[in-house]
């Protein structure tokens, strides 16, 4: 059974950092695409990263400049490294696997989400 559960959420000032993690089980990362979505209340979700399996990354570009996404093979952890948030960052954040890099990977495989307010 396939598990994406994410941590590293909570509140922080503007102009703060944040690190979310994903640690999978039943799934290895390191073959797939893996990414990062995001929902904020009455917005639509939206893709902000993406890492391939052959290691392209793409990044929203509201993101782009602020936030890192990257992987630790060895504990099949996903991470986002998010720099200098600011308010419109308030989202419950989701790790997302299995899709296509063209969407930010998102595909079979989702996480509960964890809140970041800013």
């Amino acid at each position: 059974q396939v598990q994406l559960v994410e941590s590293g959420g909570g509140s922080v000032q503007a102009g703060g950092a944040l690190t979310l993690s994903c640690a999978a089980s039943g799934y290895t990362f390191r073959s797939r695409c893996k990414g990062w979505f995001r929902q904020a209340p009455g917005k639509e979700r939206e893709g902000v990263a993406g890492k391939s399996s052959d290691g392209t990354i793409t990044y929203a570009d509201s993101v782009k400049g602020r936030f890192t996404i990257s992987k630790d093979n060895a504990k099949n952890t996903l991470y986002l490294q998010m720099n200098s948030l600011k308010p419109e960052d308030t989202a419950m954040y989701y790790c997302v696997a299995g899709g296509s890099i063209i969407n930010y990977c998102s595909g079979d495989h989702w996480g509960q989400g964890t809140q970041v307010t800013v």
